[in-house]
């Protein structure tokens, strides 16, 4: 009952405008161009009557705010109209649907905590709400969710590279940005700009009435200042929201026809190029309903369906995304993109990604403030669409649409936002998706030598790739990786044993640098095994020799057909024999190791050299050594006239632990 008081109380205030000359006359005026559709000339009109109100009258007051707020929410003056619904609900107006929309100027000025609670109210009321009266509990829920999700996506953006293109804007709207198919070198988009073809002012929108204007990019690949569409194609309506076949030569495009004393109804239009011109647009025969619009048409990559926007009954409310197949006869049925997609709110401006993703922009489904843009996926094993929403820095409190791919590329394009224009107007904005590098630097080299420039890697990946890399002639080599993948990568070169190795790679959207080393084997010549530690006048192993001979193991095993020579070394200290047999010993006990990790016996053959081979220095010996030359032989006399530090450096070197390749038939 108090309810319907006071819309009763709403109705008797209008009646009391009505009487008032000034504030009359100007309501009258709000209320014609309201019903005509000219948002912003009602707006005008209303804020007359509201000045001319007194504020004692709040009553008043309250209507002509909300009227204000719903016309400036109308023509997306999202700022004017937060501030006009502040004053309706000051002013105490009864429908409780100022709260709601209060809440959702907050929302698209990106205001998300102040938000909440005024969707929090108008829930609350909504409750008492009679059956029948228009509610938005759902929208609500969806207002509460998106200002939640937003704060937590501005704090953690994504990493696309959103920018403004000065050259592209103006000091009206521009928005709607298309390649023209398959030319990466020219861009049209639709604009309000002054050079646009109208000569009054849209009483929609209060600008000129949008025009199709073009860009093209130089041999520096920069964009050129924008000129309007020479052709029928612009007219003194508003055309707008173009689209492409892939050849670039169909055009489709929406035009707004204005009628003086009727709605404007949107229709979308073709035209087709001969040489550089365009010719007449027709209009394209979607519906036979004259009383919906028909929007931003788009074709599908394969240009079988025709994408586009309408009002039409059947859909879920709001604006829907539909699709009409087309024939060599013209077009044949429509599609309603279904309740996954579209929602009770509205979808809008349809496009594909050169890899045939579709993307969207809506006010149903949870985002940041108005217009979001979203991508649709289709799953593979259940056929319906997932909608997954492009967050910040795409997206933005105010409204974002009308995505273009580069074609071939695509990480890259432009999409129109108005996002810090305190008017609303539009602007047009690139975006880049930086790619993710995951590289792999890798050397290949002899274990005591130089690096192999013959040598050959394979490369095998748990995402199905399969590659040879052949390395440069300092025996490195790069190769791309996929982020998140495991790698088993196997190096091989003639003369030597092979060498693998296993890597992952780390599940970021982040460059990351992986480097690997291979140092082969040769099987020509005997091998160091580093890091072989004995105790102390003993043949037993250390406990630090472990690592180096699990790795010995691994090797063995990636190369199963050869059969080495365990040798082991001692220095010229002590007695000949002594040194033998100890040398044996330690050889002996390193087989044993190499057994018990699962090496067959008759792959190893111990063998103990006493002092017998004194080393012959190599490169590698050098890292240690720098002293010594490449090729001197660390005999006990050579040894001996070095000074006493040096002496025991190449005394260490001789105490060591080897193996020699036999065979490589084995088995």
């Amino acid at each position: 009952m108090r309810l319907y008081r006071r819309f009763l109380f709403f109705f008797l205030s209008v009646g009391l405008l009505l009487t008032s000359c000034g504030v009359g006359r100007s309501l009258r005026h709000a209320e014609q161009s309201y019903a005509r559709g000219e948002y912003f000339d009602a707006a005008r009109h209303y804020k007359t009557a509201y000045t001319r109100t007194s504020p004692k009258d709040r009553s008043q007051r309250g209507v002509l705010a909300y009227k204000q707020g719903d016309c400036y929410r109308r023509i997306n003056y999202t700022l004017k109209a937060k501030g006009a619904y502040m004053n309706a609900v000051r002013y105490r107006y009864p429908d409780t649907l100022s709260h709601f929309y209060l809440a959702e100027m907050l929302r698209k000025n990106g205001e998300y905590a102040a938000a909440i609670p005024y969707y929090e109210n108008y829930l609350a009321y909504a409750q008492t709400l009679p059956a029948g009266k228009e509610r938005k509990d759902s929208l609500t829920q969806i207002g509460l969710t998106s200002c939640r999700l937003a704060q937590e996506w501005k704090k953690k953006p994504t990493r696309y590279i959103v920018k403004r293109v000065p050259i592209l804007v103006s000091r009206r709207s521009d928005y709607s940005p298309m390649y023209a198919g398959d030319d990466p070198d020219i861009l049209y988009f639709t604009s309000t700009r002054n050079e646009a073809k109208g000569t009054d002012l849209n009483g929609i929108t209060g600008m000129k009435s949008a025009d199709i204007f073009h860009s093209k990019r130089n041999e520096k690949k920069q964009w050129q200042k924008p000129e309007p569409l020479a052709s029928e194609v612009n007219s003194e309506f508003e055309e707008g929201a173009c689209s492409f076949s892939s050849d670039g030569k169909t055009m489709y495009f929406t035009r707004c026809r204005t009628l003086p004393n009727a709605p404007a109804y949107a229709e979308i239009y073709v035209s087709q190029r001969a040489g550089a011109e365009w010719g007449a647009p027709q209009k394209c025969a979607i519906l036979n309903d004259t009383l919906s619009s028909v929007a931003h048409p788009v074709l599908s990559p394969a240009g079988d369906y025709l994408y586009f926007v309408s009002d039409m009954p059947g859909g879920q409310g709001g604006l829907d995304l539909w699709r009409i197949n087309i024939t060599r006869d013209g077009f044949g049925y429509v599609d309603n993109l279904g309740p996954e997609i579209n929602t009770s709110a509205d979808e809008m401006f349809p496009t594909f990604s050169p890899d045939g993703t579709l993307y969207f922009s809506s006010t149903g489904h949870p985002g940041m403030g108005g217009l979001d843009i979203f991508r649709a996926i289709t799953d593979s094993l259940t056929g319906r669409w997932r909608i997954e929403n492009m967050q910040s820095p795409v997206n933005s409190q105010g409204d974002d649409f009308g995505m273009t791919f580069e074609p071939g590329a695509p990480n890259r394009g432009f999409f129109s936002s108005n996002r810090g224009d305190a008017r609303g107007w539009d602007h047009i904005y690139s975006f880049e998706f930086p790619e993710v590098h995951h590289v792999l630097k890798g050397l290949v080299y002899d274990k005591e030598g130089d690096a192999l420039s013959d040598a050959l890697v394979t490369l095998v990946g748990d995402d199905g790739t399969y590659l040879k890399i052949n390395v440069k002639k300092d025996g490195t080599f790069t190769q791309e990786l996929a982020p998140g993948c495991r790698y088993a990568l196997l190096a091989s070169c003639r003369g030597y044993l092979n060498d693998k190795e296993e890597m992952a790679t780390e599940n970021i959207n982040e460059d990351r640098l992986y480097e690997l080393e291979f140092p082969l084997s040769s099987i020509t010549r005997p091998v160091l095994i580093e890091n072989i530690f004995y105790e102390f006048d003993k043949a037993d192993l250390t406990s630090e020799s472990t690592v180096a001979l699990d790795e010995l193991i691994e090797l063995l095993n990636d190369n199963p057909n050869v059969t080495i020579e365990l040798s082991a070394h001692c220095d010229y200290k002590g007695n000949d024999d002594y040194n033998l047999r100890l040398s044996q010993r330690r050889a002996e006990s390193v087989v044993r190791y190499l057994i018990k990790g699962g090496i067959d016996p008759e792959r190893l053959t111990p063998k103990g050299y006493g002092e017998q081979q004194p080393k012959t220095v190599t490169k590698f010996t050098l890292k240690s050594a720098p002293f010594l030359k490449e090729g001197d032989v660390l005999t006990e006399e050579f040894i001996k006239n070095l000074p006493p530090e040096q002496q025991e450096i190449c005394n260490a070197i001789n105490r060591r632990t080897e193996f020699k390749v036999l065979r490589t038939t084995y088995q």
